[in-house]
């Protein structure tokens, strides 16, 4: 039944873009919902539109003005991410289930908003050792960003008791056969 949406929510690097990626491919039912975010692009793979919409500082803050949020938050200092209002509606009136990919403060923030109408998964990695191979394994973090991560990550982790679920994400296959039945027993009602 449309109308629905599952929330995943994560410290970065646990594998939650993963999941959510491969729920995507194989369930048609189900859209995405893409952020608003004040923060630069990251190389030449991430598009507007398809990966976030990039708003500047001043462009964010009218929207919040004007209400157009679900939800939103300063998550470093001058970077703004949220969910736009827009964004749940187009992909319901698809006709469609909205799958989100937010970090934990957001996570909550949606659970709250949508209620029974929402599944909140926090995937949790084995261990924070894991956490940081799988940051650096990414090349996209500066010694002082993945410090930064590292110490956000442990104070997110405090707050998984806050979702419905916890997925443990030490085997990606074994995670991404968990996703799909805890997408699939939520959308049938069970």
């Amino acid at each position: 039944m449309p109308g629905k949406a599952i929330i995943f929510s994560a410290p970065s690097g646990s594998g939650k873009t993963t999941i959510v990626q491969h729920l995507l491919e194989n369930n048609s039912d189900l859209g995405f919902s893409i952020s608003a975010a004040t923060r630069d692009k990251r190389g030449r793979k991430e598009e507007h539109g398809k990966d976030y919409y990039f708003l500047t500082p001043e462009e964010f803050k009218a929207k919040i003005d004007r209400d157009e949020f679900v939800e939103w938050e300063e998550v470093y200092a001058g970077n703004f991410y949220g969910t736009l209002k827009s964004e749940v509606e187009r992909i319901w009136q698809e006709g469609k289930n909205v799958i989100f990919d937010v970090d934990v403060k957001g996570g909550i923030n949606l659970k709250k908003y949508f209620g029974d109408k929402a599944l909140a998964i926090f995937v949790k990695v084995p261990s924070m050792e894991t956490l940081k191979e799988r940051l650096k394994d990414r090349g996209t973090e500066s010694e002082e960003s993945l410090s930064r991560r590292i110490f956000k990550a442990n104070f997110e982790m405090s707050f998984q008791d806050k979702f419905d679920v916890v997925l443990l994400n030490e085997t990606l296959d074994k995670s991404l056969a968990e996703a799909q039945k805890l997408y699939n027993d939520f959308k049938n009602g069970k």
